[in-house]
């Protein structure tokens, strides 16, 4: 990770998280535990505070930035979609932001939500709890029932096992000219092959 102190103050990244090596963390950003920071993921914290709470997940090519004096943060276990922009907003507790979705100053996403792909969410929005979020601009369209909230974050979802695997398991290495005979599956892969239904 590219990881850059802005006039002293210094990003604070959870041990037991794993932030990608082209992530960049600048200034004023805190990473909690076992979060899961992706590819070209960029928090600037050098205007305000960047936060992510435990558990969560910003995913490759994200932006996270705000303005002077003001913070960005992302609840608890919430997963923040590819490409999505997070300026000044907060992001509220297990709420899934999908990808390629912008959410401006201000904007306050409820719990439980769920942010539909290349939403507009405009400045100082406020939306309630456990509600699909959707469209340009963005509004709430749907209250979710309990069983709808499949996303939903208990501490060991797939983006923290992530995090744990990549920590153990990620190492930079030059590619193959080919593929090996019997080329074996990742581990979650291969589980979801095995639990996919015979075509027999």
């Amino acid at each position: 990770m590219a990881v850059y102190a802005f006039e002293g103050i210094v990003p604070v990244v959870h041990p037991t998280s794993y932030v990608h090596p082209s992530a960049d963390l600048i200034g004023d950003v805190t990473i909690g535990p076992r979060c899961y920071i992706g590819p070209s993921a960029s928090l600037r914290g050098d205007f305000g505070r960047i936060t992510v709470e435990g558990d969560s997940s910003i995913q490759d090519n994200c932006t996270m930035h705000t303005g002077s004096g003001s913070d960005c943060i992302v609840r608890r276990g919430a997963t923040i979609g590819h490409g999505v922009i997070l300026h000044g907003c907060t992001v509220g507790t297990n709420t899934l932001v999908g990808m390629n979705s912008v959410i401006l100053d201000g904007a306050v996403i409820g719990e439980e939500c769920l942010v539909a792909a290349l939403s507009l969410v405009k400045n100082d929005t406020m939306t309630p709890d456990r509600w699909l979020i959707a469209g340009n601009p963005a509004k709430p369209v749907k209250e979710l029932v309990e069983t709808a909230i499949r996303w939903r974050n208990d501490g060991n979802g797939e983006y923290q096992r992530l995090a744990d695997r990549c920590l153990a398991g990620l190492v930079a290495c030059d590619p193959l000219t080919e593929a090996e005979p019997d080329r074996k599956r990742n581990a979650g892969m291969a589980r979801a092959v095995r639990l996919s239904p015979s075509k027999s």
